[in-house]
């Protein structure tokens, strides 16, 4: 059930969250309304590489042809060669108007009105994918409209609709169509900077994987950023400095990602995920370096660096998925809570990828990725799901293991006064019992021979001598608490003698005592040992009573031990008295010496049982003893 639950509330947020963000990318996407511009030409010409620039239209020398769409890119038949685009201008309603291109791809665009440039963007890195939105005027109605593009990919040209109307409605719909990645991507990079910080008071044993979930989380919000044509647009000299933070974000969250995999919820089969790892790390090291020399030649590798860092990573990546989802299921049929949070995440994520990667390898690299984002809110908060759970797991370890060790301390603590006792015990025990009973012989003598005066005095004075030797018997007791007779043992015939000794005693103070112990119920053991132990325990419920003060007494078998439990309604104990019950000297009575209670402890302890107290101050107490059961029939002796 705890599986169950823990996955639900993991699930419910982050539909909630997705539920969240889908609103707005799809208010980011609509359309304002406006109708697309239709009736367009398209040819495919030379450029003029003898003056190095792209040939006018001022001289057109005809070979259009009309196109039905621009839902699909013309097919690229020859290298070097820029295509062409021309329609006519419809009406326009004011001098603030607008056209919007939603996608075009090329890296040299040019735009003119009648032969005239209006607009040029020519980028010197292989980024290809724009968006442009064209101011106009009224006067430009009915002017012939080229769009002249020159790209390097198999890509190139209009994708899509290309829409006019107003110019702040379409700015609006320009800005709200990059919302998602603008919310998305800075949200993680947020996120991941914030727990950066985090990072500087975190534990060891739980800094790497922080770490590494703060590295994925990075990585997928700078990939967010650097992959939407925002940044591209707005900030057109930085768009090579934006295809390498891409890279480094891309070859920084695999690793990772198959690292935080690792620590969280396991290696794989045969250490795989491990192996897979370090390759990953050497080969995402050889593409940065690989990169930087790209970089330094001025893109004279590209096409090396192309077929290192896209096309082999991305079988890469789809070996990564395979790996990672078959892993996570394989530790989720085991019984891994991590491994199914991991899965649940992962499963959303992985296969948008996976399917993407496909397109991407089938399309030789024409494909543009742009689901993999849907799947990156669930998967993150997977992954942090599946940190705070581990985080939530090690403390309650930390918990138990305090507890354990606060144990632990008690009991040595106790152990060490039993000990000292114990010596202190044995050692003058004897020599103390010995001029005691001298001395109360010679009383008794003088009891019979003193006046009435006198005798109440040497009363007195045997009375004491008798609990002093009583205390020296409790000593005696708890120095050789070994059991000499070792006897089998009913518990009906054991209580039945005890309540004869305390029932009296109860009814004197004005309370009842009960008992229900059933026949069959055998332990091993000494029977005046464990009379003298529950003779002890019920004594002290019986002196804790009030008026009309109940003792209930009552046993049963379960899981192969017996189990007596003495309950009374007396004036209970707070925690901080239970904690010191059987030490020496400690008492709740005012004559009390604690040694009853502390003799009580060994002799259940030699005969291998268990003893507890739940209590609570001014409703009672209650005594559970635990012994091994054995099977009735024979009487036992060593």
């Amino acid at each position: 059930m705890k599986i169950v639950s823990k996955t639900a509330v993991a699930l419910v947020l982050a539909l909630t969250l997705i539920s969240l963000w889908i609103p707005v990318s799809v208010f980011a996407a609509q359309d304002t309304g406006y109708p697309p511009i239709a009736g367009w030409d398209f040819k495919w010409e030379q450029p003029n590489t003898a003056a190095g620039l792209i040939e006018s239209p001022s001289q057109d020398r005809g070979g259009w042809v009309r196109l039905n769409s621009l839902n699909n890119l013309p097919a690229r038949d020859q290298q070097n060669q820029d295509a062409w685009y021309k329609t006519v201008l419809p009406e326009l309603q004011s001098d603030s108007s607008a056209l919007l291109l939603k996608k075009i791809y090329g890296r040299h665009i040019i735009i003119y009105l009648d032969g005239h440039e209006r607009y040029e963007q020519n980028r010197s890195y292989m980024y290809d994918d724009s968006k442009i939105l064209l101011p106009l005027n009224a006067g430009d109605a009915g002017k012939t409209l080229y769009i002249q593009v020159l790209a390097e990919k198999d890509r190139m040209g209009l994708q899509g609709e290309v829409v006019y109307g107003d110019y702040q409605k379409l700015l609006t719909q320009y800005v709200k169509s990059y919302l998602d990645d603008l919310i998305l991507g800075s949200s993680m990079i947020f996120l991941g900077l914030v727990m950066l910080i985090a990072a500087l008071f975190m534990r060891k044993s739980q800094l790497v994987s922080w770490l590494a979930l703060m590295l994925v989380l990075l990585s997928i919000g700078a990939m967010i950023l650097t992959y939407s044509p925002l940044l591209y647009s707005l900030f057109t000299g930085y768009g090579e400095v934006f295809l390498i933070v891409y890279d480094l974000a891309l070859l920084t969250l695999l690793p990772s990602l198959t690292y935080y995999f690792e620590k969280t919820v396991g290696a794989g089969y045969k250490q795989i995920i491990r192996h897979f790892r370090k390759f990953q790390m050497v080969y995402s090291l050889f593409c940065l370096g690989f990169m930087a020399m790209n970089v330094l030649m001025k893109d004279r590798y590209f096409d090396l660096y192309y077929l290192f860092s896209v096309k082999i990573l991305g079988y890469l990546i789809i070996l990564q998925i395979i790996l990672v989802v078959g892993s996570a299921i394989a530790y989720t049929v085991k019984g891994s809570r991590d491994a199914l949070v991991f899965t649940l995440g992962f499963g959303v994520f992985g296969l948008t990828v996976l399917i993407e990667m496909i397109c991407f390898m089938a399309s030789q690299g024409s494909y543009e990725l742009v689901w993999w984002k849907w799947g990156v809110l669930g998967f993150a908060i997977a992954l942090i799901a599946v940190l705070g759970q581990k985080f939530a797991k090690n403390h309650q370890q930390i918990l138990v293991y305090s507890r354990e060790l606060e144990m632990f301390n008690r009991e040595l603590q106790r152990s060490e006064k039993m000990e000292i006792i114990s010596e202190l015990a044995a050692s003058v025990a004897h020599e103390v019992r010995n001029p005691l009973q001298v001395t109360r012989g010679f009383l008794q003598l003088l009891q019979g021979k003193s006046q009435n005066k006198d005798r109440e005095y040497i009363t007195l004075a045997l009375k004491e001598l008798d609990r002093a030797s009583s205390i020296i018997t409790d000593f005696l007791t708890f120095a050789k608490p070994e059991i000499d007779h070792v006897q089998l043992l009913e518990l009906s015939d054991e209580f039945r003698h005890i309540e004869g000794i305390l029932v009296p005693l109860a009814n004197f103070q004005g309370s009842k005592m009960t008992s229900r112990i059933p026949k069959g119920l055998y332990i091993e053991g000494n029977s005046s040992k464990f009379k003298q132990a529950f003779i002890n325990i019920v004594k002290n419920s019986i002196e804790a009573l009030q008026e009309d003060g109940q003792i209930h007494i009552w046993a049963y078998m379960e899981q192969e031990e017996v189990v007596i439990h003495i309950r009374d309604n007396g004036e209970g104990m707070e925690p901080a008295e239970m904690a010191r019950l059987g030490e020496p000297y400690f008492s709740n009575k005012t004559k009390g010496t604690g040694l009853g209670l502390m003799v009580t402890f060994r002799i259940i302890e030699v005969m291998r049982g268990e003893l507890t107290f739940h209590s609570k101050k001014g409703v009672g107490t209650e005594v559970i003893v635990r012994f091994p059961a054995a099977s009735g029939g024979e009487t036992l002796s060593s």
